[in-house]
């Protein structure tokens, strides 16, 4: 069977593949309780391990029992948009016009619906190394090349204006970001951002920032949105992270006013329209008691990500810039093995801990960093870090 050639420009996503070793390793066995085996510890995927909230649930048991489930305009359910523009100005102070948000099936569809819109043949798009990779791979898809700068450490593993800049090229047509970032939970400082937003501004370029996790943000320096430098910044979101409804697939994306008939015209041709029944339960969102939760929720997942931290400093794993946000840890295992694919292969029959080696977020350090999810239990987490330190120093 002959296959489009854009097929082949897209790599496997591989933390799938080390998801479908981590379950081979964990049917055997090793993994058998009943045998004196330890069942396999899964930090690999990026999944909250709450459920969405009681008032959601319900809701979604009201629309069936209603019949709430017809196709929404491909824009989204009005009310809905309309109490995200609420959530804006309530927790971020920022002014964005209903009009502007578009109800989307998951942030994927989101970021598809965006680099359709904008990226084409022979187009360049600047990211960072490390990156998330379906952010890439959905700019090669619309065909266009995602350029990936490498950045470490001393950029917080974000690209920065002067590096946007001394990249730029005639073909160079915007920049995709992430922050916070998966896989770093790292996020750009405000001011860097507005350079960075000038920068591609004043070059032509659009900015688009993957914005998933910025209800998860744990310092206040770092909890603004891309949306406040300007009405041209494209800002994606899901409920799936800070809402933690990751299995309904919606998501909302934030557009300038001129790029809003463009993407609900590629919606209602790829998809019609996200899930009636997902949207009418993620109205109950945004009840004073499902706000409550959420905020509790992210309390917890600070606390797990101090446990994490402290606890792979002492097995030696470094983590160079301490994630601000979201919930994974970008950790340094070359002190172990040259290899962070062989490593965390390694671990899933050694330690029965699945962890996500850094090959899929881009090659500059692919071989040096893993990342650690800590949105499973603290009990998990314990438990993992136990027997990460009692294999690795035996």
């Amino acid at each position: 069977m002959k296959l489009a050639s854009r097929v082949e420009r897209i790599e496997p996503f591989w933390v799938m593949e080390m998801a479908k070793s981590a379950r081979e390793v964990a049917a055997g066995p090793e993994c058998d309780p009943a045998l004196g085996g330890e069942p396999m510890i899964y930090l690999n995927i990026g999944e909250p391990d709450f459920t969405a909230s009681a008032p959601v649930q319900a809701a979604a048991s009201a629309c069936l029992a209603a019949g709430q489930t017809a196709y929404t305009q491909a824009t989204g359910l009005p009310a809905l948009r309309s109490a995200l523009s609420a959530w804006y100005a309530q927790r971020f102070g920022l002014d964005i016009a209903p009009e502007r948000i578009l109800i989307t099936a998951g942030a994927s569809a989101a970021l598809q619906l965006v680099c359709l819109a904008l990226f084409e043949a022979g187009d360049e798009v600047l990211m960072p190394d490390p990156c998330y990779p379906c952010n890439r791979h959905f700019v090669t898809a619309a065909g266009g090349q995602a350029r990936l700068l490498p950045c470490g450490p001393e950029q917080r593993f974000q690209l920065d204006a002067a590096g946007v800049e001394a990249a730029w090229t005639p073909a160079t047509r915007g920049v995709v970001l992430a922050s916070p970032s998966n896989p770093t939970g790292t996020s750009i400082d405000p001011a860097e951002m507005r350079r960075i937003v000038e920068s591609v501004r004043a070059r032509g370029g659009m900015t688009v920032v993957d914005e998933i996790y910025l209800g998860l943000s744990y310092d206040e320096r770092y909890g603004s949105s891309a949306l406040a430098h300007g009405d041209d910044v494209i800002s994606v979101n899901s409920f799936s992270k800070y809402f933690s409804m990751t299995g309904w697939r919606l998501g909302w994306v934030v557009l300038p006013p001129a790029l809003v008939p463009a993407v609900e015209k590629l919606a209602q041709n790829l998809y019609i329209c996200a899930s009636s029944l997902a949207q009418h339960a993620a109205l109950a969102c945004f009840e004073p008691g499902a706000i409550a939760e959420y905020e509790r929720r992210r309390g917890e997942f600070q606390r797990r990500r101090d446990v994490v931290l402290d606890g792979l400093e002492r097995i030696g794993l470094n983590v160079p810039v301490a994630p601000d946000g979201a919930f994974y840890a970008w950790a340094d295992c070359s002190a172990f093995s040259p290899s962070s694919w062989d490593f965390c292969h390694g671990l899933l029959h050694l330690a029965h801990v699945a962890l996500t080696p850094g090959r899929d977020f881009g090659p500059a350090a692919a071989e040096r960093y893993l990342r650690l999810s800590y949105a499973s239990s603290m009990a998990h987490l314990q438990e993992a870090l136990a027997r990460l330190q009692r294999v690795l120093h035996p």
